[in-house]
């Protein structure tokens, strides 16, 4: 496994964000390079400028926070990026004050499941995470949950 140089997502980022979004089919309706705030990226520090090679964003919402958009580029895969995105914001998560981490996926289970989360019942999600629009309306109401206590 590589040591991902990550870092908080900045505007500049946008384009490459929203692609690694769109080729994983993630939803990016409510997000732009204005709204990237709880974002972080990794980098491929290989190539020159530097390129986003993954990315992962973060909402919060009193002591719960739903992890949304991880993406990794597919030259990337099977790198660790993805778990060093996971383990980073969980990180944030943590100093941040919050103390669930919620997601909503339809492939990735068994990933975030290496990792300790938990699929669970839509139904046991608090308000805050059932009222975001990833809950309510852009992903599929066949997504699975699925929750960790940090």
């Amino acid at each position: 496994m590589t040591s991902a140089n990550i870092r908080q997502a900045q505007p500049k980022d946008w384009p490459a964000i929203e692609r690694l979004l769109g080729d994983a089919r993630l939803p990016v309706d409510d997000l732009g390079s204005d709204r990237l705030d709880g974002f972080l990226v990794a980098l491929d520090t290989v190539g020159t400028p530097p390129s986003v090679s993954g990315a992962i964003g973060l909402q919060a919402f009193g002591s719960a926070g739903l992890l949304r958009s991880l993406a990794v580029d597919s030259g990337h895969r099977a790198a660790g990026i993805g778990r060093q995105l996971v383990q980073a914001l969980e990180g944030k998560a943590v100093a941040a004050g919050l103390t669930d981490l919620w997601l909503l996926t339809l492939d990735a289970e068994v990933f975030f499941w290496k990792l300790d989360y938990r699929i669970v019942e839509r139904a046991k999600a608090p308000a805050s995470i059932r009222n975001t629009p990833e809950f309510a309306r852009l992903c599929p109401a066949d997504a699975h949950l699925m929750h960790k206590t940090l």
